[in-house]
């Protein structure tokens, strides 16, 4: 069994805050060609988080490849505390109670609603021990709340066999170039 945690930036980390910002789009590239990977390379489970931006894209994309590969990879949302995201607006609400209703799997490690950072600890503990690598989309030039993600995983990848790989900003404008090719020679085949 191969189980991938994603995470990454929070979509107001990286200025996005409309579904169809062109940095959106670069952005569902890089996570539809990691995810389809992924599956080749044999991931039963893509689990991530509800946080607006990277986690709840990732899982969008995951469910949109289900009819690319269908059968052969489930999704998890995981939520590190109940209650999570009732302080965000109503349309940030929607969008995660429609995704969360959409996944194969949806819990919250904590029972309790925020209490403590800790909850947010054991998150990340859960996490750990229940996928077998991670993805990133997280750049250590520009840091974010992912940062506390990037230091768990890294000092857990010290003692165990647990690969993880950066997306790093660099990557993301490689990226972005190379999708602004392609819809440039898409252009020039019409």
């Amino acid at each position: 069994m191969s189980r991938l945690w994603i995470t990454g930036y929070r979509s107001y980390e990286l200025g996005i805050f409309k579904d169809d910002d062109p940095k959106r789009k670069v952005i569902d590239s890089v996570l539809k060609s990691e995810i389809s990977q992924a599956i080749v390379d044999g991931m039963d489970w893509l689990i991530s988080g509800g946080q607006l931006g990277i986690e709840q894209w990732s899982l969008e994309m995951a469910l949109n490849l289900k009819k690319d590969y269908p059968g052969e990879f489930q999704t998890s949302m995981m939520l590190p505390f109940a209650e999570f995201g009732n302080n965000w607006n109503e349309n940030n609400q929607a969008k995660l109670q429609t995704l969360k209703a959409k996944v194969d799997f949806s819990a919250s490690v904590s029972e309790k609603p925020y209490q403590s950072p800790q909850q947010l600890r054991n998150y990340q503990e859960f996490m750990l021990s229940h996928t077998d690598q991670a993805l990133l989309i997280y750049d250590l030039d520009n840091p974010g709340k992912s940062q506390y993600d990037y230091d768990k995983i890294k000092k857990f990848a010290e003692n165990h066999p647990y690969p993880y790989k950066l997306i790093t900003f660099d990557d993301l404008q490689s990226a972005a170039d190379e999708y602004q090719e392609n819809l440039n020679n898409s252009v020039q085949d019409d």
